[in-house]
């Protein structure tokens, strides 16, 4: 009997877990150094529309990005592939769209309810947003052209906060949950598809 679903069901724990952590230390953070992570989250339908039509242009690139022969974007789905697929492929949709809604969630939290706000707090907001979209980089540099997707898309994400002239952490949580989701879902598709290949 194959191992691979235990081992998938622990990945999906961790992974769980660790994006978890993420709001967690985002909160820790925010108490210490005086920066609500919450401050500008609040529901709105209008978030929740501006987050669902604003992950089009990213869903897009993506499926652009999954058709395109260049070698550094084919190391980039292999990578994913043998870092993710292997382990999200068994996983039901339920699972994935569970693991994209706390990933989405802890990290925007972190990244623009904490980390952008205090650095235009001490910056401005141009450079908060910058400097926020380099440390997003680097925090997924799995390879350099990785982390510079991942900086362009926290440009994109870190703008979205103020789509419809109103400041709402809840529209990039709503992009980077749903992005993430389909992002899983392809995946895990492909890796499953490829199960019987060497």
């Amino acid at each position: 009997m194959s191992k691979l679903p235990d081992s998938g069901l622990r990945f999906f724990k961790m992974a769980c877990y660790f994006e978890a952590s993420l709001a967690v230390t985002a909160s820790v953070l925010g108490w210490l150094f005086a920066v609500d992570p919450f401050a500008e989250l609040f529901f709105s339908e209008t978030a929740l529309w501006y987050g669902g039509v604003a992950t089009l242009p990213l869903l897009i690139l993506f499926f652009a990005i999954q058709a395109m022969p260049y070698q550094a974007l084919v190391e980039i789905r292999s990578l994913l592939k043998e870092t993710l697929g292997v382990y999200l492929r068994d996983r039901h949709w339920s699972d994935l769209l569970v693991l994209a809604a706390i990933a989405g969630f802890s990290e925007e939290l972190l990244f623009r309810g904490l980390i952008q706000p205090g650095l235009e707090q001490a910056w401005g907001m141009q450079t908060g947003l910058w400097a926020s979209s380099l440390i997003f980089a680097l925090a997924h540099a799995v390879t350099p052209w990785y982390a510079i997707l991942a900086f362009l898309m926290s440009l994109y994400l870190g703008m979205s906060m103020d789509f419809g002239g109103e400041r709402n952490l809840l529209t990039p949580m709503v992009i980077h949950g749903f992005y993430d989701f389909v992002a899983f879902m392809v995946i895990a598709k492909h890796s499953f598809l490829g199960k019987g290949s060497p």
